[in-house]
């Protein structure tokens, strides 16, 4: 097998390894073997992109690390963020809430399945493997590619850290970043290993998802109050200590460089820069220590008894009927809404988005209420912000077409169906009725609380818009049946991209409901428009 640097570079730690009680000969071989499977084939946990079988050269290669480029170029915000002067507890502060945003999202939407990956037991517990060992191999292995992701993102600005602020800034802020990502997937694991404990069955699976969307919340949240530890007036920024700042985790990151590099021995930032590292260190010990529970535990997601729904099913059937126009459309209706509702990693994948569609929505609000009062938010247009809970869309079309089961997907084949527009309809209308719809009520509602109903003409307009939304977003991506490819050839950097233009188009639609409303009977006018235009793209957009 080919030898990978980055375990001879793991080799310098043999000893701590040992330490600890992990086999570390075992532990490197079985990292090995995964990471040359990473080479050979494309996990959906590494979103990686398709590679041609007959190269033997790329074959060899993990597109993975091709794919880093478009997180270069994303990281590339941070550069002027380091060139800024010498606040470094604002600057590092600001650069640490980007990494650990961009990092925990990727990591709860694209690394859960390795955490929680229960095949390997199947294979390597008949060999003489303890559970710890392999457990720190996956943690290991998540580890290795959050961090060559995390030089990706935070590459250049490494580099302008040399040559802003020297070589000991450069160090100070290498050693945090491995602390951060040690921090990250090790307190995710914790999470997991809570979940895990206190719940069984599928009532446990459904607890993960639920725990993601939280995640993504608490990091969308945690990244915006990063902002508000900062006064900042005619451009001179100004920190001033709050009790609550303790558990704003990226400042734990910035401390630090005031410490040692300006000697600012504030009691904060002192406090702040032991947690930045002791904390990692006790996640560190926590996941060792409990890693023959987690094992044990997590046999729970073989666990598959569950008591049957009969109201749900009648449920889904009576709103099949109302929503679908033929009897095709309302099989593949109940066929999706079984997909997402019972496919682990479908939900693994899609479910962050959920949170971001639920939290984003509140924040360009939150982020006036201090300015401008309630009052005046509530006189404005402000609600148009609910337009952000349509960002779950671009997610939910891209990964309509992949599936765990993809085999299954010679059954469109065999099946008298007449044209494919009405699997299309009717997986998208499955989509829609199950996961953006409760998340668009619930947020109207809440809306409605703040702005009046005044808006409820505004929120119609906004349905029909998201409506129109989907069917954009279907045009502009690559089509395929759904459910009919594997997770693996899924091309992640085509995808972000992908997403980029598409939230382009939902920002042209929200700029023609915000021109419509400058009219008294803007909204209503367009609300006629968008009845045809729906009905119309509806009918004719799927025919492929």
């Amino acid at each position: 097998m080919k030898e990978f640097k980055t375990l001879i570079v793991l080799d310098k730690f043999k000893g701590f390894f040992e330490a600890v009680g992990v086999d570390y000969s075992i532990m490197r071989k079985i990292l090995q073997v995964k990471l040359t499977m990473d080479s050979r084939r494309v996990p959906t946990a590494l979103g990686n992109s398709r590679k041609k079988a007959d190269d033997q050269d790329e074959e060899d290669s993990n597109s993975f690390i091709k794919s880093l480029w478009l997180y270069m170029i994303l990281g590339a915000i941070m550069i002027p963020i380091v060139m800024l002067g010498e606040n470094y507890i604002f600057q590092m502060s600001l650069i640490f809430g980007i990494l650990i945003f961009m990092l925990m999202s990727t990591l709860i939407s694209d690394f859960s399945s390795v955490l929680l990956d229960i095949r390997d037991k199947n294979i390597i517990f008949t060999k003489p493997v303890d559970s710890k060992t392999l457990n720190v191999a996956k943690a290991i292995h998540v580890f290795i590619y959050m961090l060559f992701l995390t030089v990706a993102l935070a590459g250049l600005a490494l580099i302008t850290s040399i040559i802003k602020h020297g070589i000991l800034f450069f160090i100070i802020f290498l050693l945090e970043i491995i602390l951060m990502n040690l921090f990250i997937v090790v307190i995710t694991a914790l999470i997991y290993i809570l979940i895990l404990k206190f719940f069984d069955g599928e009532k446990l699976k459904d607890i993960i998802n639920y725990v993601q969307i939280g995640l993504s919340i608490v990091i969308a949240v945690e990244y915006q109050l990063v902002g508000r530890l900062f006064n900042i007036v005619h451009i001179n920024v100004t920190f001033v200590p709050k009790w609550w700042q303790y558990f704003i985790v990226p400042i734990w990151f910035g401390a630090p460089f005031e410490v040692i590099l300006k000697k600012n021995y504030n009691t904060n930032f002192i406090i702040f820069s032991a947690l930045a590292v002791i904390i990692p260190i006790i996640s560190i010990a926590l996941y060792i220590k409990f890693i023959p529970v987690f094992e044990r535990n997590l046999q729970k997601l073989n666990n598959n008894t569950s008591r049957g729904k009969k109201d749900s099913k009648r449920l889904i059937n009576a709103i099949s009927k109302i929503v679908c126009l033929t009897k095709e459309e309302r099989s593949f209706f109940t066929f999706a809404t079984n997909i997402v509702k019972n496919e682990r990693e479908f939900k693994l994948k899609v479910y962050p988005s959920l949170g971001f569609s639920i939290i984003f929505p509140f924040i360009f609000i939150f982020n006036d209420l201090r300015s401008k009062g309630w009052s005046k938010i509530a006189a404005s247009k402000m609600y148009l912000t609910i337009y952000l809970c349509a960002i779950l869309i671009p997610t939910l079309i891209t990964m309509m077409k992949f599936s765990g089961k993809y085999k299954a997907a010679w059954i469109y084949k065999v099946l008298p169906i007449k044209e494919t527009a009405s699997i299309f309809k009717g997986t998208l209308k499955a989509f829609i009725i199950k996961l953006l719809i409760p998340i668009f009520i619930v947020e109207s509602i809440i809306f409605m609380g703040i702005f009046g109903l005044r808006i409820f003409d505004d929120l119609i307009l906004v349905l029909l818009n998201m409506l129109l939304y989907v069917v954009l977003c279907f045009k502009f991506t690559k089509k395929a049946l759904p459910f009919s490819q594997s997770y693996e050839v899924a091309q992640q950097g085509e995808e972000v991209l992908s997403t980029l233009g598409l939230m382009m188009l939902l920002g042209a639609l929200w700029l023609i409901h915000y021109v419509c409303a400058l009219n008294s009977y803007g909204v209503y006018m367009c609300i006629l428009v968008m009845i045809s235009i729906d009905a119309i793209a509806w009918r004719k957009a799927f025919v492929i």
